[in-house]
């Protein structure tokens, strides 16, 4: 606990001085206010000088003046050239009198106004030059009728004398307006200069009283701070004994998380075991109970022990080169039951220039993924959750990739949006409890895209959904390393082994033994665990697969029994789950369980090759595959009615590695020939409200399928199997149907792929 602080600690009043009105702020806004009047006062001044500028009037006067003087001019010269002892100079005359109407045009003019137009005599003037100068443009004008004569000049001098004057007059009057308007100025500037003065005096006297409060307050704060660091270093000290607990704490939730979980995966496998007994409705439905809160359960001790682990610094990511397609496959494999539940639309979309291979921790992103998606499922009652993939540029120029996934759920507001990403906290407190969910998922979300290098982000509208972006550096991963040169394949050594396979489906059956017998190893068949276990049990093998979901007894079970069994040489031989289902959770159950590895369904030659190799070595090692197969996933035929395909030709591809065509086509005909009575299974599973025997219908089939190539089955057999305990009657039903529909389909595309012409694999060497 950190320590408390006594409130006396603290300067004396400081609490109060936060709240009232101190000696500072009241100077401190004097002295603005004095500032402002300061400016005013400036402003005011430049507003006077801009306005003489402004005004023209020394301008006007000047006009004045000049005409005037040019008006003197003209008269001397006109009184010589009325002089009959002089010569007539016309043009001289003319020049003279083109000057003087030159320099009365500016009289006219708006300043000159300003400075005379409330003089009469000024307008007087006016408008006797513009009689005399009428007069005068008829032999000295632009355009003259006549040439000037000492006649037309005697006439005029007479009207030109008397307009001297007046003019002198208008020449008098602008002297005295512009020294009555420079007297006014001068008084404003000096008006204004006293008060600038005071408003100096005023600011000097705010500004000293000022710097002493200031040194005042500075003093206080000294002190203030010397407090404040005896206070930070207990809170120091208290935060070192917070780190200290929290470590503690956090390394005590990840021990009995694991403490917790070794006993809860007992429960969770013997619920598994329950689920496949015969069960009625009742029972059924207290199983499915127990189920959902067992899963819950596992999220939240998930959740707390990915939280311990990341607070104390433990998560450690492996990154890996992977398909990011194939990923985004398990993640709509994973979320799409949910989805169909709530009658919600899935799409999952990756851009065309988003790489096929990245390097990336799978397990970390898909976690991250499937937090986000089944948010955006659980807060949706209608429309859709979409998820986009698409290569970003970062404001640094590096090259990220962002998954988003937008809902149309209820949305949340800004304040929603502030306290999202916080710990134990939910969206609405309502929803959550009706929901469900611990509060740690999108922290735990945003902490593992930052350990990654990225981050989560989130947008949202209250009633119309919200938008979660997910980035994280895009690092490309290289293309696989193409296979060696299939002539150059060393010869297959070590003797042939003894396998035995515990699988209920037929189809599955004829595959593996196909497989088994190319790889030149010797298979050994049960139909349920509990044949397996008597095998196992009455002769020895060198590996047992072992299929997980079997009638009577399953492989998890099964798997507990021979690990249990006296003879140590059988106890502990080599056993691997063989199971249609690609969870991370059904493969921790089988390793729980004590089997060695885990193959997931369709089992290709390549896969189960590899197996042997890891188990046995040299022994292990399979004949080489016929010269000219491919070895990758080609390109599968188009589906019917939907984005997943009828056929897998890559699968195919890789089954007759292991077989002839003839072969496989007969297996496939042989699966296909069962469609009408396991359709009838099917149907009769769900008019009897049998939830349990439609999934491990579905599972089988799903299985068989998948090993097969037949994709299309395969994925409305998944769905089935996914939708058995939540899908309403009509939607599986619906299903059931797509799966008939299928068959029929189906077996037009087998029949193009002209199975039966493909020659057998090469033989073993």
């Amino acid at each position: 606990m950190p320590p408390a602080v006594e409130p006396d600690t603290l300067p004396r009043g400081a609490a109060r001085r936060n709240w009232r009105p101190s000696w500072l702020g009241f100077v401190g806004g004097g002295l603005v206010l004095a500032l402002l009047a300061v400016v005013m006062v400036q402003a005011r001044q430049f507003s006077l000088l801009r306005q003489a500028f402004d005004s023209g009037s020394d301008f006007g006067v000047l006009t004045v003046f000049q005409a005037e003087a040019e008006y003197l001019r003209l008269a001397e010269q006109w009184k010589d050239a009325a002089d009959p002892a002089h010569p007539l100079d016309a043009q001289a005359l003319r020049h003279r009198y083109g000057l003087w109407v030159d320099h009365i045009a500016p009289l006219r003019s708006e300043r000159t106004q300003r400075l005379l137009g409330s003089d009469a005599g000024y307008r007087r003037t006016l408008a006797g030059i513009d009689a005399f100068i009428a007069e005068a443009d008829r032999t000295l004008g632009p355009n003259p009728q006549s040439e000037p004569g000492l006649a037309s000049v005697q006439a005029l001098l007479p009207a030109l004398a008397a307009l001297e004057e007046p003019i002198h007059q208008v020449a008098l009057s602008a002297a005295h307006g512009m020294a009555s308007q420079l007297e006014q100025r001068a008084e404003a500037v000096r008006s204004q200069n006293h008060l600038g003065l005071g408003l100096t005096v005023f600011l000097s006297v705010l500004t000293l009283a000022f710097a002493a409060i200031a040194v005042r307050q500075l003093r206080q704060l000294h002190e203030r701070r010397l407090v404040l660091e005896d206070l930070a270093a207990s809170l120091r000290q208290a935060r070192r004994q917070a780190e200290a607990a929290s470590e503690a704490k956090s390394a005590f939730l990840a021990n009995m998380s694991h403490e917790i979980r070794t006993p809860f995966h007992g429960l969770m496998g013997m619920l598994s075991l329950l689920r496949e007994t015969g069960l009625n409705a009742r029972q059924i439905d207290f199983l499915r109970t127990a189920t959902e809160s067992a899963d819950h359960l596992l999220a939240l001790l998930n959740d707390i022990l990915d939280m311990s682990q990341l607070e104390s610094g433990r998560m450690t990511l492996a990154p890996v080169p992977l398909d990011l397609r194939a990923l985004l496959r398990d993640v709509e494999a994973l979320m799409r039951p949910q989805a169909m539940a709530k009658s919600l639309a899935l799409h999952i979309d990756a851009s065309p220039d988003v790489p096929e291979r990245v390097v990336a921790d799978p397990t970390r992103v898909k976690q991250v993924l499937f937090n986000l998606v089944s948010n955006g499922i659980k807060f949706s009652e209608h429309g859709a959750v979409v998820l986009d993939v698409r290569p970003r540029t970062d404001a640094g120029g590096a090259p990220t990739l962002e998954f988003i996934v937008t809902d149309s759920g209820i949305g949340m507001d800004e304040d929603t949006l502030a306290r999202l990403f916080n710990r134990f906290m939910q969206a609405d407190s309502s929803r959550s409890r009706r929901h469900g969910g611990s509060g740690l998922g999108l922290e735990i979300s945003r902490n593992l895209a930052r350990l990654m290098g990225g981050d989560v982000a989130a947008t949202s509208t209250p009633g119309k959904g919200s938008v979660f972006t997910f980035w994280l550096p895009l690092m490309r991963a290289a293309d696989p390393a193409p296979p060696p040169d299939r002539a150059a394949a060393p010869a297959r050594s070590g003797r042939p082994l003894q396998v035995l396979v515990a699988e209920d489906h037929p189809v599955n059956r004829q595959y593996l033994a196909a497989l088994l017998d190319n790889l030149g190893h010797e298979a050994h068949f049960t139909t349920n665990g509990r044949e397996a276990l008597d095998a196992a049990r009455s002769r020895a093998f060198d590996l047992v697969l072992m299929d997980v979901h079997m009638p009577e007894m399953d492989g998890v079970e099964a798997t507990r029994a021979i690990r249990a069994l006296p003879d140590a040489a059988r106890s502990t031989l080599p056993i691997v789950a063989l199971t249609a289902d690609a969870f991370e959770e059904t493969r921790e159950r089988c390793l729980v369980a004590g089997m060695n590895d885990y193959l997931t369904k369709p089992v290709s030659p390549q896969k189960l090759a590899s197996l042997l190799r890891r188990l046995f070595g040299a022994a292990g090692t399979p004949a080489a595959p016929p010269d000219g197969q491919a070895s990758s996933a080609g390109t599968p035929a188009a589906g019917h009615g939907g984005s997943t395909p009828l056929v897998d030709e890559g699968a195919i591809a890789m089954s007759l590695q292991a077989m002839a065509g003839e072969r496989l086509a007969a297996m496939i005909d042989e699966f296909l020939d069962q469609g009408p009575d396991t359709v009838r299974r099917l149907r009769a599973s769900v008019r009897d409200a049998q939830p349990l025997e439609l999934r491990v219908t579905a599972h089988a089939l799903k299985g068989a399928a998948l090993n097969l190539g037949l994709a299309g089955l395969a994925a409305t057999a998944s769905a089935l199997h996914e939708g058995a305990a939540r899908l309403p009657a009509h939607e599986i039903a619906r299903l059931v149907q797509r799966f008939e529909d299928q068959i029929a389909l189906t077996r037009g595309a087998i029949k193009a792929l002209r199975l039966r012409e493909r020659g057998a694999p090469a033989p073993r060497r």
